[in-house]
C-alpha cells in the first residue's frame, strides 16, 4: 500500500494524469478552489450521483427537483446567509494575503477554532506563522468574510443576487408545491443535486475545499411531533461507529452502537436522524470508503446550529487531511420553514386533520371597526387582524403592523368564547436533513482506492473502485490485431456498451500494459479474446484485484458482467 505521508501527491498524480481532475482554466495560470473534471472524473461523479438517487430516490421514493443555482436577495435575508454566513478572516500585514483564521488557528494545534469569537482567535495567531510568508501575525485583526457570490439579475443592476451557496433553500421555497405534490401528507421528502458556491477565503485543500461545488441534499419533512422513521428496522440494527459529545470531551476513541440502541439510550436525538446516518454509512462504504477510517461525529453544544436538535457529521480520515467532514446529518426542526413564512408572508403549514373531529371552545376577539376604522383608517383592518390573533391583557392588546406597534384599548373591541368543531390543526413540519459533499466523496473514494503492489518486479498502482461506481466496468482486448481476434473484441465491446455495461476496447501495446493501464484507472474486469476463442468461442475474464482468470462463454459474458458488477456474485464465485 502507498504510504499515507504521501498518499495525496500520488493519488493527484493519478487523477491528472488519467484523466480524473485537472486544474481549471490551466492555460490561464487557473484559479484556487475551481477544478475541472475529466472524462474519467466525470464519469465517476456521475456514477457515484447515480448510486446516491439509487437509496435516496429509488429505496426512499424522495422525487428529484432541480432549481436555479442564482437566486434574488430576499431567499437568502429570509435563510440567514445574507447576515451571517461568513467565515472569521484575517489579512497577513507583511504578505498581504487573505486567510481563514479559525483554519490557521487549527493547523497549530487549536481545536475547534471555528467556535472562537473574534477577539479569541486574534489573541491566538498573535504568535503564529503566516501560513504563506511564515512571518508572525501580530495585531492582525480578524474579520468576518460573507463567502456568498454577489450577482445582479437584469441590466441596470436593479435587482440584486446570489449564487446559491447550498441546494436547501430551493426546496425550501418550494415547500407548498411539494406538498400538494405529495398530497398534503406527512412524512415527504425532496432531493436535489446540483452546483453550490462558496467565495472560500483561502481554498489549500485540493478537492476537499472548493469555490464552486456539487452537493447532494435531502429534506424530508416530518411531523414535529412524530420521529419515528416509519421504515426505522431496516437500519434498526446496522451499527456505526459514533463520537459522541461525552466521548469527544473525555478524549476517547468512537464506540459501535446499533441505531436502536443510540436512540433508545438517548445519544441519537430520534429515529429520523439514526436512520440517516445508517444509510450513509452504507452510501460511503459503497463508494470505496474504508470503513475502518469512517466515523460519524456529533457536535459540540457550542458548535451546533442553535435552532438544530442533533447533528452529526460522518468524516473520513485522509491521510493528507486528516479527518474530513463528508456528509453533516441534522435535525433542523423548523427553522427554515418558520423564517421563509414570516418574511414570505406564504404559509408553510400542512393541515392534519383529527381522527375523529373536536368540539372546542375557543376565544373569538372582534374589533369595533365602527371607532377602529375611522380612528386608524388605512390601518384599520390589518390593526383589526393583528388584533384578532393577539393576546389581550386586562387592559387592552399591543399589537404590530408594518413594523410600528399599536396598542388597542379594551373598549375597542369585544371577546367572546364559542363552540366549534375541529377537524384537524396546521403544523409546521420538522425537517430532517442529509447533506452529501460530492467533491469531496470523490476524493476520499480515489484515496481509499489507491493501492501499490510489487507484481513480477514492478510496481502496480491502481484504484480498487467498487464496480458500480467505476468509469469503466470492463476493458475488452483482442490479443492480436489480426487474425479476426480485434473484430471479435469490437463486436464484444459493442454488445456490452448495448446492456448498458460500461465497456472500452483498447488494443494499443502488450498485453501486460494494458492490464496496468486498466488497473490504474479502476476498472474491475478486462475481457481478452485469443486464439481460443476461435475455437470454443469463449474469452478470458481477468479480475483486478485478485488478477484471476476464468474463461467465459461469450454468449454468457454480458450477464456474467452484470453480476458482478452489481455484486450479485462474486468474481472467486463465478460458474462456467
Amino acid at each position: 500500500m502507498a504510504e499515507t505521508s504521501d498518499i495525496y501527491e500520488k493519488v493527484m498524480e493519478v487523477a491528472r494524469r488519467r484523466g480524473f481532475v485537472w486544474p481549471s482554466s490551466e492555460i490561464y495560470g487557473s484559479v484556487a478552489g475551481f477544478i475541472d473534471y475529466g472524462p474519467l472524473g466525470a464519469m465517476l461523479k456521475r456514477n457515484v450521483e447515480n448510486l446516491w438517487r439509487s437509496f435516496y430516490v429509488f429505496q426512499e421514493g424522495y422525487y428529484e427537483i432541480e432549481c436555479p443555482t442564482v437566486g434574488n436577495e430576499a431567499i437568502f435575508v429570509a435563510s440567514g446567509h445574507v447576515k451571517e454566513f461568513a467565515d472569521k478572516m484575517v489579512q497577513c500585514p507583511h504578505c498581504g494575503e487573505y486567510l481563514r483564521a479559525d483554519h490557521i488557528a487549527e493547523e497549530n494545534g487549536i481545536e475547534n477554532a471555528g467556535t472562537l469569537s473574534a477577539e479569541a482567535l486574534q489573541a491566538t495567531l498573535y504568535e503564529l506563522p503566516c501560513p504563506s510568508c511564515k512571518e508572525p501575525l501580530g495585531e492582525a485583526g480578524v474579520f468576518a468574510f460573507n463567502l456568498m457570490f454577489e450577482t445582479t439579475i437584469g441590466p441596470g443592476s436593479q435587482r440584486k443576487g446570489y449564487l446559491r451557496p447550498e441546494t436547501a433553500q430551493g426546496i425550501f421555497t418550494d415547500f407548498p408545491r411539494l406538498l400538494r405534490f405529495y398530497r398534503d401528507k406527512l412524512p415527504f421528502g425532496a432531493v436535489q443535486i446540483g452546483k453550490s458556491y462558496r467565495n472560500e477565503i483561502s481554498p489549500r485543500q485540493g478537492m476537499i475545499r472548493l469555490r464552486e461545488f456539487s452537493q447532494a441534499e435531502a429534506e424530508i419533512f416530518v411531523h414535529p411531533e412524530c420521529k419515528d422513521h416509519p421504515a426505522f428496522d431496516r437500519y434498526a440494527d446496522y451499527t456505526v461507529p459514533l463520537l459522541t459529545i461525552a466521548r469527544q470531551l473525555d478524549g476517547q476513541e468512537p464506540a459501535a452502537m446499533t441505531m436502536r440502541a443510540a436512540v433508545s439510550e438517548g445519544v441519537i436525538a430520534n429515529e429520523y436522524v439514526a436512520y440517516y446516518i445508517a444509510l450513509t454509512h452504507r452510501i460511503l462504504t459503497a463508494i470505496g470508503v474504508d470503513a475502518d477510517k469512517l466515523r460519524f461525529r456529533q457536535h459540540l453544544t457550542d458548535e451546533r446550529a442553535h435552532y438544530a436538535a442533533d447533528c452529526w457529521d460522518a468524516e473520513v480520515y485522509s491521510g493528507r487531511f486528516g479527518w474530513v467532514e463528508i456528509v453533516g446529518i441534522a435535525d433542523r426542526t423548523n427553522y427554515d420553514l418558520r423564517s421563509h413564512a414570516a418574511h414570505s408572508g406564504t404559509s408553510m403549514t400542512v393541515f392534519m386533520p383529527y381522527d375523529e373531529p373536536k368540539r372546542v371552545v375557543k376565544r373569538r376577539i372582534v374589533a369595533d371597526m365602527g371607532v377602529l376604522g375611522p380612528q386608524y383608517r388605512g390601518k384599520a383592518k390589518a390593526i383589526a387582524d393583528a388584533l384578532a390573533a393577539s393576546e389581550p391583557g386586562e387592559d387592552g392588546a399591543r399589537v404590530t403592523v408594518d413594523g410600528e406597534e399599536f396598542f388597542i384599548p379594551a373598549d375597542l373591541y369585544a371577546v367572546r368564547e364559542e363552540e366549534v368543531e375541529v377537524r384537524g390543526e396546521e403544523v409546521m413540519p420538522h425537517v430532517i436533513e442529509p447533506s452529501y459533499g460530492i467533491d469531496r466523496m470523490i476524493y476520499v473514494a480515489l484515496e481509499h482506492s489507491y493501492a501499490e503492489e510489487e507484481v513480477e518486479g514492478e510496481i502496480r498502482k491502481v484504484l480498487r473502485f467498487p464496480p458500480a461506481v467505476a468509469p469503466i466496468q470492463a476493458a475488452v482486448f483482442p490479443l492480436m490485431n489480426r487474425d479476426g481476434l480485434d473484430d471479435i473484441a469490437q463486436t464484444i465491446t459493442e454488445r456490452l456498451t448495448q446492456c448498458r455495461i460500461l465497456a472500452q476496447y483498447d488494443d494499443s501495446g502488450a498485453i501486460g500494459r494494458r492490464y496496468r493501464r486498466q488497473d490504474e484507472v479502476g476498472t474491475p474486469f478486462a475481457v481478452t479474446v485469443d486464439y481460443d476463442t476461435l475455437e470454443d468461442n469463449t474469452v478470458t475474464v481477468r479480475d483486478r484485484d485478485s488478477m484471476e482468470q476464468v474463461r467465459v462463454p461469450i454468449e454468457r459474458l454480458p450477464e456474467t458482467l452484470s453480476a458482478l458488477i452489481s455484486g450479485a456474485v462474486a468474481f472467486r464465485n463465478i460458474r462456467v
